[in-house]
């Protein structure tokens, strides 16, 4: 199983930065997907998630209006869009694979960074 974040970096406030997460090794359809985030010295935080049919998503209220998280089953891959990106913003960035309400075992990425700072 792999889940392979990219399209971190260094961005200015206000800029834009598209989050893929691309995955390989187990039925990506069957499973819901979220975003989480990490800064240095908090705990990790839920971002955005989408079911398993991309028909139904929710987001922190942090970045509602922000943040598109979207999926395209096909191609085995979650995106996390984010627009006006603010310092605080600032974290690793995971994406997380699991089957709600079941015993199956979630699935963690690696993270990538995203730093907002001028």
């Amino acid at each position: 199983v792999q889940l392979v974040e990219s399209g971190g970096g260094l961005v200015q406030p206000g800029g834009s930065l598209r989050l893929s997460c691309a995955t390989s090794g187990f039925t990506f359809s069957s499973y819901a997907m979220s975003w989480y985030r990490q800064a240095p010295g908090k705990e990790r935080e839920l971002v955005a998630g989408i079911t398993s049919s991309g028909g139904s998503t929710n987001y922190a209220g942090s970045v509602k209006g922000r943040f598109t998280i979207s999926r395209d089953n096909a191609k085995n891959t979650v995106y996390l869009q984010m627009n006006s990106l603010k310092p605080e913003d600032t974290a690793v960035y995971y994406c997380y694979a699991h089957v709600p309400r079941s015993l199956i075992l979630p699935y963690w990425g690696q993270g990538t960074q995203v730093t907002v700072s001028s």
